[in-house]
């Protein structure tokens, strides 16, 4: 493995870089939102302001990276992000605040595009699978350590704004001081909404709920922290562990999806992060280790939830509409991720702060309840027959799925036989 990656450590330096300093901003302006006092309702606005940007980004990042270069492009997203990072603590108020969570989002996409697009580019058939392994514990350790080095110093001052600065500035070395030439980037194919829905709903709505519970901890987490009363060493340990937890979760969460009928295991899950959520809730009122564990267990649940979805999509659709249909699977994920903060702060402002796994609670329910309705009604697909589940970040662009080692049956001429069956299946 380490032939492997050793060739583009700069470009792994570069992400696990620019993903804790990202992590670290990310925690500390919720923290800082809540000191200022700011309505939980109005503080998930502001956080969900980043997910637009970054939704936005993959979507038209593309098309800068395109008109003036991989360097050029990957310098300017850069530049603006650092900037934007150091103009927070300058003016703390909501309105400024979403326009810079915007413009962070959509820079912040379109680094990953062109990070993820150079490792493609260098990936090949044989070691695909284990560069995407890799890229996964790099992004989840290091989302985990930008989460520790909040309790490093007070949210309420300017060196830590300063620290993520660095951590994203220091990330642009690597690749702008690479000599490998700069890979191709094209817009990527979607597969249409409509018509994705028909052949996998199940995928879809996974997909949303997936999104939405994921984001709606990442971003309000802080502030439910803030609110149950733990200082900001547990604050940080808390949203460190449940990311790490996120990370551990993958594999075992895998090898079921690999031996049971996906929309069993999606109904599980969804169910296993149901009671996770309100243990969560009850254990907030007894100790702090049982609010670590229980959360650990929830984002566990809820991180793993993507990929089965992605699998079971796969399943689902004919060969040649597979890697379309990932993009849009991809963005439904996205709109998750704008929907979790909005709609986990609007409980909290009218609940408390218990509002947040209560969120969680309600549409891992919708989903819980959409599989069971799909587990009685629609034919299930042999297990024999299913693809492999592959592992995948919670947060990427759809540049990243060029990895997916799956990709290279994709690319198969298909199976007339086995697609009329895989859509009969969905």
């Amino acid at each position: 493995m380490i032939r492997i990656v050793l060739p583009i450590f700069a470009l792994f330096l570069s992400l696990v870089l620019l993903v804790s300093g990202n992590a670290m901003l990310g925690t500390l302006l919720a923290v800082r939102l809540e000191i200022e006092g700011f309505r939980a309702a109005l503080s998930g606005l502001v956080l969900a302001c980043y997910a637009v940007g970054f939704v936005l980004g993959t979507l038209y990042g593309i098309r800068v990276i395109q008109r003036v270069g991989h360097i050029r492009a990957f310098a300017a997203f850069g530049a603006v992000t650092c900037a934007t990072i150091l103009m927070h603590p300058l003016y703390v108020g909501t309105d400024v605040w979403m326009v810079l969570r915007l413009v962070v989002g959509f820079c912040v996409a379109g680094l990953m595009l062109i990070t993820e697009s150079w490792v493609n580019a260098i990936a090949t058939t044989q070691t695909r699978g284990t560069l995407l392994g890799v890229y996964l514990v790099l992004f989840y350790l290091a989302a985990a350590s930008g989460q520790f080095m909040i309790a490093a110093g007070d949210p309420a001052n300017f060196p830590l704004y300063s620290v993520a600065a660095i951590l994203v500035a220091l990330s642009l070395l690597p690749l702008l001081l690479t000599r490998t030439v700069a890979p191709e980037l094209h817009e990527v194919e979607r597969l249409g909404l409509r018509e994705l829905y028909d052949v996998a709903p199940l995928g879809i709505i996974g997909g949303i709920v997936s999104g939405a519970a994921m984001s709606a901890f990442t971003a309000m987490g802080p502030i439910y922290a803030t609110r149950v009363g733990l200082e900001i060493t547990q604050l940080s340990l808390f949203m460190g562990i449940g990311v790490l937890s996120a990370m551990l979760f993958q594999m075992p969460v895998g090898f079921l999806s690999d031996r049971f009928p996906r929309s069993r295991v999606v109904f599980g899950l969804a169910l296993a992060g149901l009671a996770a959520a309100l243990l969560a809730t009850v254990a907030a009122k007894t100790s702090t280790i049982a609010l670590f564990l229980t959360t650990g267990l929830f984002v566990g649940f809820i991180a793993s939830l993507y990929p089965v979805c992605l699998a079971l999509t796969h399943d689902q659709m004919p060969h040649n509409k597979i890697v379309p249909a990932n993009a849009t699977l991809l963005l439904c994920f996205g709109i998750g991720t704008i929907v979790g903060p909005i709609g986990s702060s609007a409980l909290m402002t009218t609940i408390g702060p218990s509002g947040l796994f209560v969120f969680a609670a309600l549409i891992l329910l919708v989903l819980a309840a959409r599989a069971a309705y799909y587990l009685r009604h629609q034919p299930q697909l042999p297990v024999t027959e299913q693809e492999r589940c592959v592992a995948v970040p919670s947060v990427s662009t759809p540049v990243l799925m060029e990895l997916d080692p799956r990709s290279d049956t994709f690319q198969d001429t298909p199976d007339a036989d086995a697609d009329t069956q895989r859509a009969a299946a969905g």
